[in-house]
Order: structure tokens, then sequence, then C-alpha cells
């Protein structure tokens, strides 16, 4: 993409991946603005707001992956995946124009499948790191579990047998974010999850996923997935509905 160029979506459905192999752009994650370079992937998670950019005149190369989870399938991006980190992009890449030239030219429904089996694994290759510390893995896992309780960084140290500043490190290599910014994105998830249902009060599901102060939750809400509590579960419908009409 030749810059400068922004890029926003507000489609519910799909997780979103991309991995730069030239020039450079920034993505929103989390409500912040974050650098993405060559050798640098991120993945965004359904029910989340997609914007990335550059502001730069040199074009942005990148390769991406867009998915269409369905209803009761798990996402591609897991509470242990990373946001924003490290990544090869050459596989990706020329998978892609394999599949490009394919669709193009041959249009053999047979390697179109094999094509796109081989991009799903170069992306489950970010998503799935096989070398996730354990006691990271394990963390997150008991965290995920009890979300409303009154987690901080000295508790979730405690949890792993680490000191803060070592939890703080381990979480930035492995997942590009901090343990509070684990948090807030595990938190926000789940209340995603809860509020799309369109049967609970905000201030309810605000008390199950940690916040005693609904403005406060209605606030980091918004900032990291881009619409208000109360607009999600309509927006999740309108979304469904432009999907099983194909608009």
């Amino acid at each position: 993409m030749p810059g400068p160029f922004e890029i926003v979506r507000t489609k519910l459905a799909g997780s979103y991946f991309l991995a730069c192999f030239g020039g450079e752009g920034r993505v929103v994650v989390d409500g912040q603005s974050k650098r993405c370079g060559p050798g640098q992937a991120f993945l965004l998670p359904p029910g989340t707001l997609q914007r990335f950019y550059t502001r730069q005149t040199e074009p942005w190369r990148f390769a991406w992956v867009r998915f269409q989870e369905q209803k009761g399938q798990q996402p591609i991006a897991a509470a242990n995946s990373p946001v924003l980190a490290d990544y090869d992009p050459e596989p990706l890449r020329l998978a892609v124009e394999g599949l490009y030239h394919e669709c193009r030219h041959e249009n053999s429904a047979v390697e179109v499948e094999r094509w796109a089996t081989l991009i799903e694994g170069y992306v489950r290759r970010f998503a799935e790191p096989r070398q996730l510390d354990e006691r990271i893995w394990k963390l997150w896992q008991v965290v995920e579990a009890d979300l409303g309780a009154a987690w901080n960084s000295q508790l979730m140290a405690r949890e792993v047998h680490l000191g803060e500043k070592q939890l703080e490190r381990l979480c930035l290599r492995e997942l590009g974010r901090t343990p509070r910014q684990q948090l807030i994105w595990l938190r926000m998830r789940r209340a995603a999850e809860l509020l799309a249902e369109g049967d609970r009060k905000v201030a309810s599901i605000a008390i199950e996923v940690g916040y005693q102060n609904p403005f406060v939750f209605s606030t980091t809400f918004k900032r990291c997935i881009g619409w208000p509590p109360s607009e999600h579960s309509a927006r999740v419908r309108r979304a469904a509905r432009r999907k099983n009409t194909g608009r």
C-alpha cells in the first residue's frame, strides 16, 4: 500500500492478521498506536476495532489474512496469543502469492485449499507460539478462569512465583503486552462476549469482569473495543445480518 493511508474496520466478524516485510506502519492496539515494521506482525481478535495506518510516503509492504470465524468457533487469537511481536513474514508472503496465482490462472479447488491450509498454518505459528513460557501460560489460564477477582501486578506475579518486573518483561517478550494490558484485554474480550448475548445489564457485566465502577468499565471498553458497551449487542446483530445477506 502506498502511503499515506488509513484503514478502519468496525465490522465485528473475523480475526485479522498482518505481517510486515517492508516500510513501516502503525496499528491501534488497546487504544494505543504502536509501530509495525519489517519482521513484525500483529493479530487482532474479532469483536474489536481494526485500525492501521501509515503517515509515510514510502509504501508499507505487508501480507494479510482475514478470518471469518463461525459462531461458536474458537477464534485464531486465544488468551495467550501475541498481539504485536517479531515474525518472519517471508513464508506467509510467498504462500499468499501462490494462492493469488492459483486463483488467477489455474483455479484448481484442490490447490486453492492447499494454499489456504498452508497460510492458516503460518498464522497459527504466530497465534500459538510453541515456545511460550510455561509460567505465562499458567498465569493467564488462572486469571481467565476468575476475571472478577481483584487482580493486580503483585498478585499476578505471586501466582507464578516471579517478581513484578520479571513478569512484565516476560509478558512483553511473549505477548507484546504488559500484565496489566493483558488483564484488561481478557476482561474486555469476556465482556464483549457477554454483551453480545443482549440480555445482561452493563453494570452486571462490569462486576463480573472485575469492575465495580460501571463508568470506568464503559470508558475502558470503548477505548479497547472502539465503541461503548451499550452499542455492542446492536453492532454484533448488524454484523451477523450483513454476513447472512452477503453485504
